[in-house]
């Protein structure tokens, strides 16, 4: 009997019911957030392969590189498409028959 009394006034008390759980859900929140951001410091510490480090290396592409591939590229007959929305059809947007499309795939 004394046990539900003492149950009784545990839920009628506001701090009890409300303040607890929300106290439980901070501190336990800032445990698991040290340990998801520990994470992030444990990665960094992990070593590649030599092998494939040297592989990244040799295959870096730079800004300069690609801009020496496109720098002879003439872009006169450039043309803007506007890409369609979800309700249109792309063939008819961008001036393309259907028809012939589908005699071609078939």
């Amino acid at each position: 009997m004394l046990a539900h009394a003492v149950m009784r006034a545990f839920r009628k008390n506001k701090t009890v019911r409300y303040g607890v759980p929300m106290l439980l859900l901070v501190v336990g929140g800032s445990f698991g957030l040290r340990e998801f951001s520990q994470i992030r410091y444990d990665a960094v510490k992990i070593k590649i392969d030599p092998e494939l480090e040297k592989k990244l290396k040799m295959n870096k592409v730079s800004l300069e590189s690609e801009y020496e591939k496109i720098k002879d590229s003439t872009f006169d007959d450039w043309k803007n498409i506007r890409g369609p929305r979800p309700w249109e059809d792309p063939d008819l947007l961008q001036g393309r028959n259907p028809e012939i499309l589908k005699t071609k795939t078939a």
